[in-house]
């Protein structure tokens, strides 16, 4: 893991289009869908997508803490936004066509690491070693990335801190020292969109993090800074395009 809450993830595709929700975050995937596989960028959604693909297609991700994508990525995050972009638009070819290279090599470097014979290793453990290393050369890209980027803009840490406790805009601006326009364009460049809608999309996040451990909806309405359970139906639909129950069933991916 890299600084300020980066992350590794993986994914098998299921039989059909698996729904990601927005997150306010940017991640940095390795697709092996097709014959040789790819480098993709997810930007900062806005409303939950569903992302097609081949059962089985796996992919492996490193999605980075809100604010933090631009600097490793190069660009403002609201040019990505809403879009899944392959990364040889974003950085340099020759960058790019050697990271893919090594992260193809994936396997060859995780059957060199492990100690047990990879004859004998069942599949699982093939598959959960290659992504490991495939893991490590993101992150290690994005640390090279982050070695020679600007400095993160300071105001990030409260803009997240004041959105997370239900801070207003005005109050955010006013507590960091800008107006509410300067506001807008630093978390547009930062995290895609404007200081409110972040603050939506952590709220949800949030919401959905109660509810998946079974807490009733009135409590996670109240615990997570809805009016009342009605509001977070409400935003739960315009944000993910289902109702909440059908969401933490699974239904849609």
């Amino acid at each position: 893991m890299i600084g300020r809450g980066a992350a590794v993830w993986t994914r098998t595709a299921g039989t059909g289009p698996q729904r990601v929700l927005p997150d306010g975050c940017t991640d940095l995937i390795w697709s092996e869908a097709g014959p040789d596989g790819e480098l993709l960028v997810a930007g900062p959604d806005t409303r939950a997508r569903l992302a097609p693909g081949p059962p089985g297609t796996r992919a492996v991700g490193l999605r980075f803490a809100p604010g933090q994508g631009p600097a490793v990525l190069g660009v403002p995050a609201h040019e990505l936004r809403d879009q899944l972009v392959p990364l040889a638009a974003l950085w340099p070819g020759a960058e790019v066509r050697r990271l893919a290279e090594q992260i193809a090599e994936a396997e060859r470097i995780a059957d060199a690491e492990r100690i047990a014979d990879a004859e004998r290793t069942a599949e699982a453990e093939r598959t959960a070693a290659r992504q490991a290393v495939q893991g490590r050369l993101l992150e290690d890209a994005a640390l090279g990335r982050l070695r020679t980027a600007e400095p993160p803009d300071p105001v990030l840490a409260a803009i997240v801190a004041g959105v997370s406790r239900g801070t207003g805009v005005a109050g955010i601006a006013a507590a960091v020292g800008l107006g509410e326009r300067q506001l807008h364009r630093r978390s547009l460049a930062a995290f895609g969109y404007g200081a409110k809608t972040l603050g939506r999309v952590l709220r949800l996040n949030r919401a959905l993090d109660l509810a998946r451990t079974g807490v009733p909806f009135a409590a996670v309405a109240a615990t997570a800074g809805y009016a009342d359970q009605a509001h977070l139906a409400r935003e739960v639909r315009t944000l993910t395009g289902v109702p909440l129950g059908r969401l933490l069933q699974g239904s849609g991916g």
